[in-house]
C-alpha cells in the first residue's frame, strides 16, 4: 500500500541520432472505488497513498460532509489481485448518525479521471455547488514576497515529482507563510483533495487565513473545491479558465494565475493583496 513509483526499461532517443536503453520511473496510477456505508459512490484514478485523506477533502467538497464530526469511519475493503493479495483500492466510508447519504441520482455521475473530476457530472447545475463555508468575508491579507514565494515553496515538497516528472501538486499555508499540508497525485483535484482532506481531519475547516498553491492551472473544479473548504485565497502557476475566474469572483476568492517568478496574474480578490509587502 502506498507504493508510489515503478521502474520501466525505455528506450531512450538521443540528439546524435543513437538510440540506448535505461529503466524510467513512472507514478504509479491506480484506481480508487469510495464507498459510503457500503454504496459505491466514486471511482478515481489516483496514486496511492492518504486514501483516508482523499475521502475526507472529496466529500467536503462535494457538499456531502461539512466537517470531520460528520464521519465516523474508514476502511479498506478485501479487494484483491490475482495473488490474493488486498489492493487496498476500495475504500468505504461511514457518515455519522443523522449526517444524509450523497445523492446518486444521473446528475450526480461521481465518475472521475486524473486528468479531470467533473468531466461525468452531468451538466454544469451539478457542480455549482453551495459552500457552507463561504470565503467572501474573510480579512486574510497576503504580502507580495510571500505570494511570490510559494511556488518555489511548493516546489520543494514535490519530491516524488522530481524522480518522475508526472504528479501533481497542491499545499496549503497559512497568511504567514507555514506549511499547514502538501500532498502530490497523478489528478490536481485529488491533490487538492488529500490536503483539504487533512485540514478536515484535523478540525481546521473552515481553512480561514489560508493560500492554496497548486501546480498547473485553475480549473472550475479546484476553485470550487477551495470555496467549499473556505479557502480564501488559489494560487497557480498556469493559466486560470474562465469559469474559474467567475466562480472566484461570485465567492469571493483571491485567485492569481500564471505565478512564477516574479511575475503573476491578479484575476479576482485583488484587495487582499498588499503588494508592498
Amino acid at each position: 500500500m502506498g507504493r508510489l513509483t515503478v521502474r520501466r526499461p525505455v528506450l531512450r532517443l538521443n540528439p546524435d541520432g543513437g538510440t540506448r536503453s535505461r529503466p524510467d520511473t513512472l507514478v504509479v496510477e491506480e484506481p480508487l472505488e469510495l464507498r459510503v456505508g457500503g454504496k459505491a459512490l466514486t471511482v478515481t484514478m489516483r496514486t496511492p497513498g492518504h486514501d483516508v485523506e482523499l475521502a475526507h477533502g472529496f466529500l467536503l467538497t462535494e457538499g456531502v460532509i461539512a466537517s470531520g464530526l460528520d464521519l465516523a469511519g474508514a476502511r479498506y475493503c478485501n479487494s484483491v489481485d490475482e495473488d490474493g493479495r488486498n489492493t487496498y483500492n476500495v475504500l468505504d466510508v461511514d457518515l455519522a448518525e443523522g449526517v444524509a447519504p450523497p445523492d446518486t441520482s444521473v446528475e450526480r455521475n461521481f465518475y472521475t479521471t486524473s486528468s479531470c473530476g467533473v468531466c461525468g457530472k452531468a451538466s454544469l447545475d451539478a457542480v455549482r455547488l453551495k459552500t457552507r463555508h463561504s470565503p467572501a468575508a474573510d480579512p486574510l491579507r497576503i504580502g507580495r514576497e510571500l505570494l511570490l514565494s510559494l511556488p518555489g515553496r511548493l516546489r520543494e515538497h514535490q519530491k516524488v515529482f522530481g524522480s518522475t516528472g508526472g504528479l501533481h501538486a497542491a499545499a496549503l499555508f497559512d497568511a504567514d507563510g507555514t506549511l499547514l499540508a502538501a500532498r502530490e497525485d497523478v489528478g490536481r483535484h485529488n491533490a487538492v483533495d488529500k490536503v483539504l482532506g487533512r485540514m478536515v481531519m484535523d478540525g481546521r475547516v473552515p481553512a480561514a487565513g489560508t493560500v492554496l498553491m497548486v501546480s498547473g492551472r485553475a480549473s472550475f473544479e479546484l476553485v470550487q473545491k477551495a470555496v467549499m473548504a473556505g479557502v480564501p485565497a488559489l494560487a497557480a502557476v498556469s493559466a486560470p479558465s474562465s469559469l474559474a475566474v467567475e466562480l472566484a469572483e461570485e465567492s469571493g476568492m483571491t485567485l492569481v494565475g500564471f505565478l512564477r517568478g516574479e511575475t503573476g496574474n491578479v484575476y479576482t480578490g485583488r484587495e487582499r493583496l498588499d503588494l508592498t509587502a
